[in-house]
């Protein structure tokens, strides 16, 4: 019952993900944090199989921490977008595909552009304005369809936010409880409270 959305906005990205860890029915964990930093500029929201998304998220922030450290400079979101697409199409054809869905969320520092990138886990990758995964997209992608706005601010956009929040913990069976939400913009990536 993993939930997760992202929408852009003016200068900025916000990624919310929800904070329960559970395996069929047993709710294990209240506190995960399903939203990894991958560098001052780039995050990502996962979701899927347990031990799936926690060592895929640990493979991608590393190898990205590594290109900035051989190169002096970090991957923009494009390129990250694309290497992790490659990292999950390649995993796919192996043995052992990893099963994840992920949201990228970004801010390009030098075209001063915000992106996000919906990636699930057959290596698809696209930039959309807003996007969400999980058993609570089938309720927020019609609110954010209708109420999303790409010059919104930091509070509208939030607010919408809130509003997808609201709709899945009212209309989905199981609700998810407690989100963490994220906001990467030029200054870089900070927590929020809604």
């Amino acid at each position: 019952m993993e939930t997760s959305f992202a929408l852009t906005g003016k200068g900025y990205v916000i990624v919310a993900a929800d904070t329960t860890a559970a395996r069929s029915i047993v709710k294990m964990k209240v506190d995960q944090d399903k939203i990894k930093d991958l560098s001052p500029h780039l995050l990502m929201a996962y979701s899927g199989e347990p031990g799936d998304t926690v060592q895929f998220a640990e493979f991608v922030e590393r190898n990205i921490r590594l290109y900035q450290i051989r190169n002096l400079y970090p991957l923009r979101p494009a390129a990250a977008a694309s290497w992790i697409r490659r990292s999950l199409a390649e995993s796919l054809r192996s043995r052992k595909p990893y099963s994840v869905n992920l949201l990228l969320g970004g801010y390009d520092t030098s075209l001063h552009t915000p992106n996000l990138y919906w990636v699930d886990y057959l290596g698809t990758v696209v930039e959309v304005p807003f996007a969400a995964h999980g058993y609570g997209s089938y309720f927020a992608l019609s609110l954010l369809d209708r109420y999303h706005d790409p010059e919104a601010s930091l509070e509208e956009g939030l607010a919408t936010l809130k509003r997808c929040i609201d709709e899945v913990s009212k209309r989905l069976v199981i609700d998810p409880g407690k989100y963490k939400v994220k906001v990467v913009d030029k200054d870089g990536i900070r927590e929020v409270e809604i």
